[in-house]
């Protein structure tokens, strides 16, 4: 067993989709590593597979965009988190609204965020891209519970980690 399955084999974390658009492309996958980073000034981090097509959208873009989603949006989840960009255009079944930036916002989400992109922190497999919030909202349900790790459980990954 790895050192530090014993410590991440007992964290449940929110689950986010995250959203780029960038050069005429868009993308979006399922994001299990987010978090805020700093309190002042306010920043926010989320991670991305460097095997995943929105890395590369979003290493071009200016801007983030960040959901919540609820415990009952398998279906969205399993889009985002289990369907590759390169194959379907996961944008063409879900209700959206252009964002600020240019973003692409998902209208179901519980709450999304809007970031600036600050600083790419490099941590592996996965690249940390730093968001100074530029712009938030609340969806169609804001009251859902959140959609964590667990309720995930019998989504493929889209991509496999490398």
């Amino acid at each position: 067993m790895p050192l530090a399955d014993a410590f991440v084999d007992h964290l449940d974390p929110e689950l986010c989709v995250v959203t780029a658009e960038a050069d005429g492309e868009r993308a979006g996958c399922l994001v299990g590593f987010a978090s805020q980073c700093s309190i002042r000034p306010v920043r926010y981090v989320v991670w991305l597979s460097k095997a995943n097509r929105t890395y590369g959208i979003a290493k071009n873009a200016d801007h983030l965009a960040v959901h919540l989603l609820g415990r009952e949006q398998h279906a969205l989840a399993r889009l985002f988190g289990g369907e590759s960009g390169d194959d379907v255009d996961k944008f063409a079944t879900v209700d959206r609204t252009r964002g600020p930036h240019g973003t692409v916002v998902l209208t179901a989400a519980r709450a999304w965020l809007v970031g600036r992109v600050v600083t790419h922190l490099d941590g592996g497999d996965h690249v940390g891209f730093v968001l100074a919030p530029e712009a938030a909202g609340t969806g169609s349900a804001p009251e859902r519970q959140p959609f964590r790790l667990s309720d995930a459980e019998g989504i493929t990954p889209g991509h496999p980690v490398d």
